[in-house]
């Protein structure tokens, strides 16, 4: 299998805390929260997040055509500063890549971010480009597959893989329902990127043990996108938390089985957190085995939920402190669909 050769993040400007964020609501809405809301959204395990732009943006009525132009000013800085450290890391120069992924749901621009890359950083003319939207949450792991499965391809090749979401462009202050409030005191905007070099020489660099992913029949409901009057509109519906417990856990434990794997045999696993009620319906399955799941808790409270950037947040800071057993990645995501991998961090198992 290729290996994984480096990860690197990057963050948008404009830091905002979670106490801003329920103020900024309730003046939005022009009265105080409901103390129940305000209650479950100060509970979310968010302390501070990262937004595209300052508080004040996302009280002006926007247009597709201003949100379009934010995702490609922001976006394209992030993508840029992401996969230089990323390739920086790897010791590798531009030149060097053969394929540039982009996985991201959260905007979209032709020609793509990561064909405009190519003249901007020095990548060289014949780059692969393969820009992917529609994952959601699931496409940190989805993102890595791809890479991974291109990095076997032609006898081995350097691939990047970049996942890019600016959530905040999302946020409507002009539609007040739970469904809009919660989502808006989640999530926020990141980037990170990774090399995947399936080239020889790489024995001792982590290397991804297997895939996996399912999408359940009828879930559609769950998370995903509509098409508003002025951009893209959250579908948030259903109870992810009690999924986790009744159809995820036994989807990711059959994944172990069929590695081999039991739960006291991994390192801490890097989750997808999507909020706190969900860190903790993942923490109830990994337990007794593993004692929690910190990593994901830290990359929550100090970032949110910046969708599929979010797992590769976790796992960067996990690979700091050299584990030396199997590292389980889970995400879940539109369709409703789980994505699955398993890392071993010292090479081949």
């Amino acid at each position: 299998m290729p290996a994984l050769l480096s990860v690197a993040t990057a963050i948008p400007d404009h830091r905002i805390t979670q106490a801003e964020v329920l103020s900024v609501m309730a003046q939005a809405r022009g009265a105080a929260l409901p103390g129940r809301l305000e209650q479950i959204l100060g509970n979310s395990g968010i302390d501070q997040r990262y937004l595209a732009c300052e508080a004040g943006y996302y009280l002006e009525p926007r247009s597709w055509t201003s949100r379009a132009a934010m995702y490609e000013q922001v976006g394209t800085r992030l993508a840029q500063r992401a996969a230089t450290e990323a390739l920086d890391k790897a010791a590798l120069a531009a030149a060097d890549i053969a394929a540039i992924v982009m996985i991201s749901t959260t905007g979209t621009m032709t020609p793509s971010i990561p064909s405009r890359m190519i003249e901007a950083m020095g990548f060289d003319q014949a780059t692969q480009t393969i820009p992917v939207f529609g994952h959601g949450c699931a496409g940190g792991v989805l993102g890595l597959r791809l890479a991974n499965d291109l990095a076997a391809a032609n006898g081995g090749q350097n691939v990047l893989m970049i996942a890019l979401e600016l959530c905040s462009l999302s946020y409507d202050f002009s539609q007040f329902d739970k469904k809009n409030m919660i989502a808006t005191a989640l999530f926020a905007d990141g980037c990170a990127a990774t090399v995947v070099s399936g080239a020889a020489g790489q024995a001792a660099a982590p290397r991804f043990r297997a895939f996996e992913q399912k999408t359940w029949p009828g879930t559609r409901d769950m998370m995903g996108w509509e098409i508003g009057a002025t951009g893209f509109d959250l579908v948030l519906a259903r109870d992810i938390p009690t999924f986790v417990t009744q159809d995820f856990a036994p989807f990711c434990d059959a994944f172990l089985a069929k590695q081999g794997l039991a739960m006291a045999n991994l390192s801490e696993p890097a989750c997808h957190p999507g909020g706190g009620r969900v860190v903790e319906a993942l923490e109830a399955h990994f337990a007794p085995a593993i004692a929690g799941i910190p990593a994901t808790r830290e990359i929550l409270r100090q970032h949110g939920n910046m969708s599929s950037p979010t797992v590769l947040f976790v796992l960067e800071r996990l690979l700091r402190e050299k584990p030396d057993k199997p590292i389980l990645l889970t995400a879940l995501g539109p369709g409703f669909t789980a994505a699955l991998a398993i890392l071993d961090p010292r090479g081949a198992a």
